[in-house]
C-alpha cells in the first residue's frame, strides 16, 4: 500500500446541467462550450490556490485550504460563465450551459495523488442538490464565509444526502448576476411498477404427451414464445423461464414455487403432435384458490402455431386485467417468420443455446444457420444465432479470440436489426458489448430499447439496470436489478443465486440501500472481495460498525487486500463519491481488522 495522510481541506466539486442531454442534441457545440467553460473554470481554480484532483468530462474536483478561496473562485468562474452564455447567439453555434456547484470542508485522506473522505463526499453530493448557476455550501463553509465574500447568502434548509444524511442543513450562494437564474422546472418522474403493485403469472413449461422425445424442443419452443409474450406486457410481472424450468427439474412443492416468487397466477398446460397436427390444452389457474378461471383446448396444425400461442396470451391477459387494448400484442410485428421449416429449425436451435454445452452450442449455430437459409428474412434466427456465438466466446466452446468473431457477431446483429428494429434480443446483446467496450451512451441506447420492448426479461433488467447504475441513475437501476433477481434468482448457467445477488448488492452501494443490500449478502454462498468492500461501506452506513456482522468480518478477515483495493479503483469509473466512502470504510475499518489479527 501507498503512504496514507490526512489534513484538513476544502473540496469544491462542480458539474455540467444536462450535459448529456445537450450532447445529445448537438455534440460539436456542446463540446466547444464545454472546454471553454472549463478554460474559466481551471483558471480561477488555479488562481485561488487550487488543485484538480479528478476530472471526468463534465466534472471537477478540486481541493483548497481556505474555505473563503474556495467560495470566492466559485463566485467568479459562475459569474463568467454567465457572462460567456449571455454574448452567445444560436449563429455562433456553442451552447449556454450552466454549472453546479458544492463546497465542504473537513479532514480528507490524501493517498498519491488523489483525495478521498467525507470532505469529497459531501461537496459532490452539495453539488447533485445545487440549482443551476448557483453554488450550495454546508453551515461548516457558510459561517467561515458568509461575511468575507461579496455575495448573498440564503438557507436552503435541509436536504437529503445520499449516503450522507436525510437531514443536512445546506446554504445557496449567488452573485448579484446569478441570482436570477430560476432553475427549470423538472418533469416528476416516476420509477416503473414494483413488482408487488403488478399480478405476478407463471407460466409452468408444458407436459409433452408424445411418446417421441424428439418433439420435446417444439413443446419447449411454444412454452418459451407465449412466455416471452406474456413478458412484454408491462401491466403484469413474470416469473423467469428458467425460475420455471428450475421448480419442474426440481420435483419441489407447486406451494413452495407460488410462494418463492409471490405467484398471483399459474398457466399450464400440454401438447400432444402428430404430423403437422398439434394439440395443445391451456389452464389459467388462481394460484391462491386453485380456482380454473380460463381453460381452451386447440386442434390445429403447425402453420397455425402463432394464431394460437396469441389467443392464448390475449385470453391470459384479459382474464388477469380485464378488456384492455395492449400494443405489445400486437403479433404481426413478433411472428418470427411464414416458414415452419425456419421456425422449427429456430427452435432446435435455442435448445442446443439452452443446453449448455460445447457440442449443443456448435449443434445450435448449425440450426440457426438451417432456419436462415430456408427464411432469410427471419430476424430472430439471426438474433438467437449471435447470442449462440456471445455464449461461445463466454464460455469457451470456442478457440478463438473475440476479434475473429466480433465480426460475424456483428453482421448477425446488423441483419436481424434491418429485418426487425425492435429484436430486443439484438438490443440486449448490443446494450452488454456497449458495456464492456466502454461505450455507455451507446449501452443505454440500446439498453432501453430492450426494456420498452420487453420490461419482464431479466437478462435484460439486470443488464439494462447495470447501465443505469453506471451512469448515475441508480434509483431505477438499482429497482431494475432487484427485479431480476425477484424472477431470477439462479440464471441460466448458475448454480446458485450468488451472481444474482452480487448483482443486487451493487446496485445497493450505489442507490444507499444498506439494510436490503446487507440482507442479500449476507445470504450469499461465495463473497468476492468487490461484495465484501461494498457490504463493510453498508455495515457502516447502516451501524455505524462492523462488528454487528460477524459473517462479514469473518469474511474480511481472510480477504485478499489487495483485490479489495481493485474493486475501491474501480469504482471510480462510476462513483467518485461512493469510491471515496470505500476508501475511507477499508482505511478506518477494514484495515484495522488484519492489524488486530
Amino acid at each position: 500500500m501507498s503512504e496514507v495522510k490526512r489534513k484538513f481541506a476544502t473540496i469544491l466539486a462542480t458539474d455540467c446541467v444536462s450535459f448529456s442531454k445537450h450532447m445529445a442534441e448537438n455534440e460539436e457545440g456542446t463540446l466547444s462550450s464545454l472546454n471553454s467553460c472549463r478554460s474559466i473554470i481551471d483558471e480561477y481554480i488555479e488562481k485561488h490556490g487550487g488543485r484538480i484532483f479528478h476530472t471526468a468530462g463534465d466534472s471537477v474536483l478540486a481541493e483548497f485550504n481556505s474555505p473563503v478561496e474556495t467560495v470566492n473562485c466559485a463566485i467568479s468562474f459562475q459569474d463568467r460563465i454567465y457572462e460567456r452564455n449571455e454574448t452567445l447567439t444560436e449563429e455562433n453555434g456553442d451552447k449556454p450551459l450552466l454549472w453546479r456547484v458544492g463546497v465542504h470542508c473537513d479532514e480528507v485522506i490524501l493517498e498519491n495523488d488523489n483525495v478521498y473522505g467525507n470532505g469529497v463526499n459531501i461537496a459532490a453530493r452539495l453539488e447533485a442538490q445545487c440549482s443551476p448557476g448557483q453554488i450550495l455550501v454546508s453551515r461548516a463553509i457558510n459561517e467561515q464565509v458568509v461575511s468575507r465574500i461579496e455575495a448573498i447568502s440564503q438557507a436552503a434548509g435541509k436536504k437529503k444526502l445520499k449516503n450522507i444524511s436525510d437531514a443536512f442543513e445546506v446554504f445557496s450562494i449567488c452573485s448579484e448576476k446569478t441570482t436570477n437564474l430560476v432553475a427549470p422546472s423538472k418533469p416528476s418522474e416516476t420509477l416503473h411498477e414494483f413488482k408487488n403493485q403488478k399480478p405476478m403469472v407463471a407460466i409452468l413449461p408444458f407436459k409433452n404427451l408424445n411418446a417421441n422425445e424428439d418433439s420435446a424442443f417444439l413443446i419447449d419452443g411454444i412454452f418459451e414464445d407465449i412466455l416471452t409474450e406474456l413478458s412484454m406486457v408491462r401491466q403484469v410481472s413474470v416469473v423467469s423461464r428458467q425460475s420455471s424450468m428450475n421448480f419442474t427439474e426440481s420435483g419441489a412443492n407447486l406451494d413452495q414455487f407460488i410462494s418463492q416468487f409471490n405467484v398471483n397466477f399459474l398457466i399450464q398446460g400440454s401438447i400432444r403432435s402428430a404430423g403437422p397436427r398439434v394439440r395443445i390444452t391451456v389452464s389459467l389457474v388462481d394460484a391462491d384458490t386453485q380456482e380454473v378461471l380460463w381453460s381452451k383446448k386447440f386442434d390445429r396444425t403447425l402453420d397455425d402455431i402463432f394464431e394460437v400461442q396469441d389467443e392464448i396470451v390475449r385470453s391470459v391477459i384479459k382474464e388477469i386485467l380485464g378488456e384492455i387494448e395492449l400494443a405489445s400484442l400486437s403479433r404481426a410485428k413478433r411472428k418470427p417468420t411464414e416458414n415452419m421449416s425456419s421456425y422449427e429449425f429456430l427452435l432446435r436451435g435455442k435448445e442446443g443455446h439452452h443446453t449448455l454445452t460445447a457440442e449443443a452450442n456448435a449443434n445450435a449455430l448449425e440450426m440457426f444457420d438451417a432456419a436462415i437459409e430456408a427464411d432469410p428474412e427471419n430476424a430472430q434466427a439471426y438474433a438467437w444465432k449471435a447470442c449462440t456465438l456471445g455464449q461461445a466466446m463466454v464460455r469457451g466452446y470456442v478457440n478463438k479470440p473475440m476479434q475473429e468473431i466480433m465480426p460475424e457477431f456483428s453482421n448477425l446483429m446488423s441483419n436481424a436489426l434491418s429485418i426487425d428494429p425492435n429484436d430486443f434480443e439484438c438490443h440486449r446483446l448490443q446494450c452488454a458489448v456497449n458495456t464492456m467496450m466502454g461505450d455507455m451512451k451507446a449501452a443505454l441506447e440500446h439498453g432501453k430499447k430492450a426494456y420498452d420492448v420487453n420490461p419482464n426479461d431479466p437478462r435484460i433488467l439486470q443488464q439494462y439496470g447495470e447501465v443505469l447504475l453506471k451512469t448515475g441513475k441508480t434509483e431505477e437501476g438499482c429497482d431494475l436489478t432487484l427485479l431480476a433477481l425477484e424472477y431470477d434468482p439462479i440464471a441460466q448457467g448458475q448454480t446458485n443465486s450468488d451472481k444474482r445477488k452480487s448483482d443486487g448488492v451493487f446496485g445497493c452501494v450505489l442507490d444507499d440501500r444498506p439494510d436490503v443490500g446487507l440482507e442479500i449478502a449476507s445470504g450469499m454462498i461465495g463473497r468476492s472481495e468487490k461484495v465484501l468492500i461494498y457490504s463493510a461501506a453498508l455495515a457502516v452506513s447502516s451501524a455505524g460498525v462492523l462488528e454487528d456482522f460477524s459473517w462479514l468480518i469473518d469474511d474480511l478477515k481472510n480477504a485478499d487486500f489487495g483485490k479489495i483495493e481493485e474493486a475501491i479503483e474501480e469504482m471510480g469509473k462510476f462513483d467518485v463519491v461512493v469510491q471515496s466512502k470505500l476508501k475511507e470504510v477499508f482505511l478506518d475499518y477494514v484495515l484495522p481488522l488484519r492489524e488486530a489479527a
